[in-house]
Parts: C-alpha cells; sequence; structure tokens
C-alpha cells in the first residue's frame, strides 16, 4: 500500500498524505489536484475504490465512420476525455463496411437513452446524402452536434477546420521551396471537406503562381479513396505529369504518395516534396517524417463536447460554423525544388 501510494504521488505530483485523502473520500483537497490523483490512478492501471467512481449524468454516443484513420481514434479520445470530465459516459459507434450504417448506430443510440449524439465525418459531410435524416432527430428532440462537414439544410452546430486556409499553408510552403508543379491528391469530390480543399488549393495555386483555375482542375487535382492505397493511386499520375510536390488531403494518403514516389525510384524529399493533412500520431516518426497541416484535434473535441452539452441543457449554441485554423507542421517530406 505505501509502494501504491508513493508511485500515486509522484504521478500526480502531490503529497502521499494528500492522495491518502483523496483515496478515503476526505475534503480538503482542491478539485484539481484530486483530477490529478484520480488520472495517476487510471495512468499506473490501479482500480478507483468504489467511493470514487463517477455516477454517470447519462450517456453520450459519438459516431465516427471508421478506426483505421489514425485521425478519428485521436478525435475519440479527445471527445470522450472531456464527456468524462463532465461526468459523461461516452459510447462510440464506428461504421464498417459491411456493418451498421449511421443511421442503424443513429437508432441504437437511440433507444439507449443518449442524452445526445456527435457525428464525426458523417453523412453530413456528403453532399450526395439526404440531409432529413437530422431534420427527424431534432424531431425526436435528440441534441446533436455535426463534426467535419457542413449543410446549410440542416439546423445544428457544425465544427469544422478551415479546409481552404490549410490548402493556402501547403502551397504557400511549398511555393517558398521553388515549387511550380504541386498536385493534389484528395478523396472523393462529393464531400465537403474535399470540395473545400479544391477551393482552396485552386485559389492558393491561382494567387501564388498565376495559374488558371481550369489548368490546375484538369492537370493537378486526382480524387481517390482516404487510404494509403488511395494516396498511391493518386499521386501515381501526379508523379508522371512531372509533379515536384504533392499535397495529400490526410497523411495516410501521404503515405500512400511517398510510396509511390518510391516505385519509381524517386526520393522524399530529394526529388518528390509530399504535405499530409491531419498530423495524426506517429505521424512525426514516418520515414521521413511527414510534413503536414495540423488539424486542430484538441480544440474541435473539445468545442463539440462543450457545443452538445450547452444543447443538453437547453440553452442551444447557435445553428451556424466554428470553423478552427490549422496550423503547417514542417518537417523531413519536403525540401527545395530538384535543380
Amino acid at each position: 500500500m505505501t509502494t501504491r501510494l508513493a508511485d500515486i504521488a509522484a504521478q500526480a505530483g502531490a503529497s502521499e498524505a494528500t492522495v491518502s485523502r483523496v483515496l478515503n473520500g476526505k475534503p480538503g483537497v482542491a478539485a484539481t489536484t484530486r483530477q490529478s490523483v484520480l488520472a495517476a490512478l487510471d495512468v499506473l492501471g490501479y482500480e478507483r475504490p468504489v467511493r470514487l467512481r463517477q455516477r454517470s449524468e447519462g450517456l453520450v454516443g459519438l459516431i465516427t465512420p471508421e478506426l483505421e484513420n489514425p485521425i478519428f481514434p485521436a478525435l475519440a479520445q479527445v471527445i470522450g476525455q472531456a464527456l468524462t470530465r463532465q461526468g459523461y459516459t461516452p459510447v462510440l459507434a464506428t461504421q464498417t463496411p459491411g456493418g451498421s450504417t449511421e443511421d442503424e448506430l443513429t437508432e441504437m443510440l437511440v433507444d439507449r437513452g443518449v442524452a445526445g449524439i456527435i457525428y464525426v465525418s458523417g453523412l453530413h459531410a456528403d453532399t450526395s446524402a439526404d440531409m432529413e435524416r437530422y431534420e427527424r432527430l431534432r424531431a425526436r428532440q435528440v441534441p446533436f452536434v455535426l463534426v467535419d462537414g457542413f449543410s446549410p439544410k440542416v439546423q445544428a452546430p457544425f465544427i469544422s477546420p478551415d479546409d481552404r486556409a490549410a490548402m493556402t499553408l501547403a502551397v504557400t510552403h511549398l511555393v517558398s521551396l521553388g515549387h511550380t508543379r504541386i498536385g493534389l491528391a484528395l478523396g472523393p469530390k462529393r464531400f465537403v471537406p474535399v470540395q473545400r480543399k479544391i477551393e482552396g488549393f485552386v485559389k492558393a495555386m491561382q494567387d501564388q503562381l498565376g495559374l488558371s483555375p481550369q489548368t490546375v482542375e484538369a492537370e493537378l487535382i486526382q480524387h481517390s479513396l482516404y487510404t494509403l492505397e488511395g494516396g498511391q493511386a493518386a499521386a501515381t499520375p501526379l508523379i508522371e505529369r512531372q509533379c515536384t510536390a504533392i499535397v495529400c488531403a490526410s497523411d495516410m494518403m501521404a503515405l500512400g504518395a511517398i510510396r509511390a514516389a518510391r516505385q519509381r525510384g524517386l526520393q522524399v524529399p530529394q526529388d518528390v516534396s509530399v504535405v499530409g493533412f491531419d498530423d495524426s500520431t506517429l505521424i512525426a516518426f514516418t520515414d521521413p517524417p511527414l510534413t503536414t497541416v495540423r488539424k486542430p484535434v484538441p480544440a474541435m473535441g473539445q468545442a463539440a463536447v462543450r457545443t452538445l452539452l450547452e444543447e443538453i441543457a437547453g440553452t442551444p449554441a447557435p445553428h451556424s460554423e466554428f470553423v478552427f485554423m490549422p496550423e503547417l507542421v514542417v518537417r523531413g517530406s519536403t525540401a527545395s525544388v530538384p535543380r
């Protein structure tokens, strides 16, 4: 027990006496210190005493499209932690090909009496989808927040990164390195974030290199899937069209673009520069470490939770879009244009 107290105290940055007070449910400990002790218990893998287990304020559903792209688990973790801090229990529901659809997962969560639902990159981002499903959900008085994607047809709060600004950051960086032949690899065109990235890319190429939108769209943009294989498939024709740099709409696609370059005997970044988007876990440790546009995941996740809890409390946030600024992270996958 003494060893355990010492471990927890060291992890929490508190005295053993303070840890003992928290574990025994005694008063006189600051809320932040108490939280540090509970976090230390969790990190060290100790089970919380029964008296310290939070009573849940209710369940909140979180629906994601998949978990293979590390950006979705990263967002789920931020949202889950923020919900737990507010006393709610997150329920993660993930779509899988051939498995449950977004509508089926929604029905399952509503049947279980969730207090609200957060949708990440759902059908609200698909311009070909029927948005009536969200209005029907609103009619059932289930609060919800939509992350990554926007539709003027849905009366709800939206949380998004600034996709246009992300492309401006990437193109500006590559132009500063002397690149003039820059390609863009992204997902299917029907998705709102894809359309916004195209708008930002086309405008940046026009403003900084004087290229016409028609030329950019015809020669420098390739659509595929948001996967490593999709990035490889999209990058291949761009490399064949003499692009010396490729901007990708996800880090997974960027890793595929690097593979495409290497299959042609090219080196990254000596022959081809590659920029990703997301800055998900472990991307700093790829070979080479990936230059990417960091999606503001902590800010977006916390805003989604704060907004949903306002909806649950009966003080709805404005039915508008909260847009968060991304950040360029320069690493080893970009370099000056080859001479």
